[in-house]
């Protein structure tokens, strides 16, 4: 082996063995486990594990559930991704313009609510969408508006969590579009000016290009966090009403660690895992196709 060859390995096998370790291991003993019946009997004794092929398959999806469950999760990441996407954007060139003063400040209080333990944020949302006593309803009073209840309604619980999501997470993807936007060169904005482009040809000739890689990354991340919807309806909303906030994630812990029927909520994981990969090739071919 040659010395570069001997160096490379030297300095990938670390990686590669977290890797296996932490990622395709789990994977193949997922899968493993989801064309099995494993359940509570197969923890007491090993000989009651049967393999049942892709029986878990066919009955998660001939399950109404799931599919509630999966198009909600769809609607929380085709909505909610795209807004927090936004917001990030938005905040980032409003902390990184040269007018802005205190910018360490604001960096600081839009980030916050990233670092901000997810479950004591959830409660406090909880009492702000409160449908009698909430300040939001409260601010409706002011205006004449009549009151909304936020997290019981099957018509808002949903865009009540996405809202809420978005606050939680924009301040994360806020700090990245500012390290992109801190990579644009300053000549391509100057040599605009000269050739007389104002700041919204700016914008969309030169910043939103630029951010190409940035947006690809963000995009790639908001999706399969927001994929992975759980935290947010289990403490808000426990998945109603009537399973309009129940996620594909939260149907998995319930069949798995409710149920004890680890083989199903194995399939369901198996299935939000070939989702999340082709949405992000789908992601990176449509960047490419940019590019």
């Amino acid at each position: 082996m040659k010395p570069e060859a001997r160096a490379a390995a030297l300095f990938l096998t670390p990686a590669m063995a977290v890797l296996i370790i932490f990622f395709f291991i789990p994977v193949i003993a997922g899968f493993a486990l989801s064309v099995t019946d494993f359940d509570l009997y197969s923890i007491g004794d090993i000989h009651n594990l049967r393999f049942v092929a892709l029986h878990n398959y066919a009955a998660v999806l001939r399950n109404g559930v799931f599919w509630q469950a999966f198009f909600n999760t769809l609607y929380f990441a085709v909505v909610g991704g795209p807004l927090t996407v936004a917001a990030s954007l938005a905040a980032s060139l409003l902390v990184n313009a040269k007018a802005t003063r205190w910018k360490p400040f604001f960096r600081t209080v839009y980030f916050a609510p990233v670092v901000t333990t997810l479950v004591a944020v959830a409660m406090v949302f909880r009492f702000l969408y409160h449908p009698r006593f909430g300040l939001i309803n409260r601010m409706f009073d002011a205006v004449g508006l009549p009151h909304v209840d936020w997290l019981g309604d099957p018509r808002f619980a949903m865009p009540a969590i996405v809202l809420f999501a978005v606050w939680k997470n924009f301040g994360y993807n806020m700090i990245i579009f500012i390290a992109g936007l801190q990579n644009i060169p300053e000549e391509l904005y100057e040599a605009a000016r000269i050739d007389g482009a104002g700041e919204w040809r700016q914008f969309r000739h030169i910043t939103l290009p630029m951010l190409g890689p940035t947006f690809l990354f963000v995009g790639v991340v908001t999706a399969i966090g927001y994929l992975q919807l759980f935290a947010e309806p289990y403490v808000m909303t426990h998945g109603g009403p009537v399973n309009k906030t129940l996620s594909a994630v939260m149907l998995m812990y319930q069949q798995g660690f409710k149920w004890w029927r680890m083989g199903y909520a194995a399939a369901i994981a198996f299935l939000l895992f070939l989702v999340i990969g082709a949405a992000t090739v789908v992601q990176m071919r449509l960047q490419e196709r940019r590019q």
